[in-house]
């Protein structure tokens, strides 16, 4: 986009069995899900689990965070980098097979945020292909908070440039 013209922030309406992100809460909620969820990279499938938390906030997609022990041996390894969220602490990055910083962690979630412990989300757009029940999900535009879209959440979705101020 250029010039004056910004992304609209205008609610799109869920249709039945859909959510709209707007509906989301701020802070954000935790919610534990049975949905199955694959990642892979490298060609190869490293998560096959439906032992997930999905972080819900305002004009974001969900992400997913995964069980550490679920990922292929070997696939995460540690690297430089650390971010701080209000809500769930410091978090600290990993490779994911050959995607340098394409996962994060919270070592020591903030009080509310504790199931997240053990737990490892990834940048969707870094992997070869990643999935909630069968669907590909579509990385959120921006990549800085790594939500996965899929055809059961609506936006508008804020990470696009022009929608930092939202």
């Amino acid at each position: 986009m250029t010039g004056d013209m910004k992304p609209s922030r205008a609610r799109m309406t869920p249709l039945p069995g859909q959510e709209s992100v707007w509906d989301y809460p701020r802070p954000p909620r935790l919610e534990h899900t049975r949905e199955r969820i694959t990642v892979e990279i490298d060609g190869q499938l490293i998560v096959d689990t439906a032992d997930v938390v999905r972080v819900l906030e305002t004009s974001h997609p969900p992400v997913y965070y995964l069980p550490r022990a679920a990922f292929a041996p070997g696939v995460l390894r540690p690297t430089r980098g650390q971010t701080f969220c209000e809500f769930k602490g410091a978090a600290s990055y990993l490779s994911v097979g050959s995607a340098r910083s394409a996962g994060w962690f919270y070592p020591q979630p903030t009080p509310g945020f504790e199931d997240l412990a053990d737990r490892v989300a990834v940048y969707p757009s870094a992997m070869d292909r990643c999935t909630v029940n069968g669907e590909v999900v579509t990385a959120q535009e921006g990549d800085f908070y790594g939500g996965w879209i899929t055809a059961k959440i609506v936006g508008p979705f804020k990470g696009a440039p022009g929608t930092w101020g939202w």
